[in-house]
């Protein structure tokens, strides 16, 4: 291969560029990006960048002088419209079009947004650096109604961040619990109870019925008066491009376990791969097909993907990708670390400490195997069942294993 096209300037992207060159690829590497800016971390977005401790260039995955030693095109502020895998050309929003020899779709995902949303200048979200911007400008100067439609993790670290600015916080949820599809009913309530100790006002089993310039209309007719409201209704994959590339797309770039793009008709394009919360791929590990839209998974599939590439051009063997998904999250001052799958037929155990004392490790029972853990300020306990899910440990064993914490 002498030309590689990376399209996404992401985090997934980024790791994909960099594992290209210390795999030893010598060719051409283009790295196309949406957004004006280089590279930058967006966990800060929702917490230290929006709170104002944080300035842009603290964000920045790279030093600048960094990002000209990795020796990699950058072209940004470009959008890709289209993509034709079988002759492999990526046609680009400036009209211009780029042949390749390798690709990789790192263009991970937007915002769901409500009806009319962007006609009202009070509504944001929260998913680029000039949204956290935007937003922070909003929030500053406290003594706001900041209404936040969504529990998500998103929604939640956004609630946190403006009521430690000063601001009065609603958060309307539809679901009956926060964070239900990350962690469950339960540790959802749990999370959620320790928010309203912190002064948040989180409403579950409301549902919106519009948005309108005094505040957001419930179904029902309430209206909840806002001065700024912040959308967190989750995501969906950056895939409309690729529609006609002869891509396998559902809910995301579809692939194989080594993150090869599958085709509609079946089988896998060799020198197409994908990486981050764009793609789509069965996990053997958990024997589950998953799209993880976490930073942990976009930063390992991009280094993944460019070495399965490279491998696959060198006639070696590419490796399955069978991760334990990982992801964070810091609300006030509770840290939210979990491992591993939650379902909602998961049995969940608090294994070690208290919910009531804000310290805890639960454990997420399928069958008789540990699928998940979650720890709430505690780092360590939770880190240590890492090897009890990739073990495939019994629910006897996992719970033996956290019997020793405390």
């Amino acid at each position: 291969m002498e030309r590689i096209v990376v399209v996404g300037a992401s985090l997934a992207g980024l790791r994909a560029a960099e594992s290209l060159r210390t795999e030893g690829f010598g060719g051409e590497v283009i790295v196309i990006g949406a957004e004006v800016h280089r590279p930058y971390d967006r966990p800060p977005l929702s917490k230290k960048l929006l709170a104002g401790e944080w300035e842009p260039d603290r964000i920045h995955l790279r030093q600048p002088e960094s990002f000209d030693e990795l020796d990699v095109e950058w072209r940004l502020g470009v959008v890709a419209s289209g993509l034709d895998a079988r002759q492999n050309v990526l046609r680009l929003s400036d009209g211009t079009e780029v042949d390749f020899d390798g690709g990789i779709v790192a263009t991970g995902a937007s915002c769901r947004r409500l009806p009319d949303q962007n006609r009202h200048a009070h509504v944001h979200e929260l998913r680029t650096l000039d949204d956290a911007l935007r937003l922070r400008a909003e929030l500053a100067d406290g003594d706001h109604h900041v209404v936040v439609i969504g529990a998500g993790f998103i929604g939640l670290e956004v609630a946190a961040t403006a009521r430690q600015l000063g601001n009065q916080v609603t958060v309307l949820e539809s679901a009956p619990a926060p964070l239900i599809r990350g962690l469950g009913a339960e540790m959802g309530a749990s999370i959620g109870a320790m928010h309203a100790e912190r002064g948040v006002d989180v409403r579950c089993g409301v549902s919106v019925d519009r948005l309108d310039e005094a505040g957001v209309r419930l179904v029902g007719g309430e209206l909840v008066e806002s001065d700024v409201v912040v959308v967190g209704i989750g995501v969906v994959p950056n895939t409309d491009w690729l529609a006609g590339s002869g891509l396998e797309i559902r809910d995301g770039v579809v692939c194989d376990q080594t993150l090869n793009a599958r085709l509609a008709d079946g089988g896998v394009r060799p020198g197409v791969y994908a990486a981050g919360d764009v793609l789509r791929w069965p996990n053997p590990l958990f024997a589950e097909e998953m799209r993880v839209e976490h930073w942990t998974n976009a930063a390992e599939q991009g280094a993944a993907a460019a070495k399965n590439l490279l491998a696959v051009s060198r006639g070696d063997e590419p490796e399955a990708y069978a991760p334990v998904p990982f992801f964070w999250s810091d609300q006030f001052d509770i840290r939210v670390q979990f491992l591993g799958r939650a379902s909602a037929d998961d049995e969940v155990v608090v294994a070690a400490g208290a919910v009531e004392d804000g310290k805890f490790l639960a454990l997420y029972r399928q069958g008789d195997r540990l699928h998940g853990a979650l720890g709430v300020n505690a780092p360590r306990w939770v880190m240590k069942m890492r090897s009890s899910i990739v073990d495939g440990a019994s629910w006897d064993e996992a719970l033996e294993t956290a019997s020793s914490f405390g």
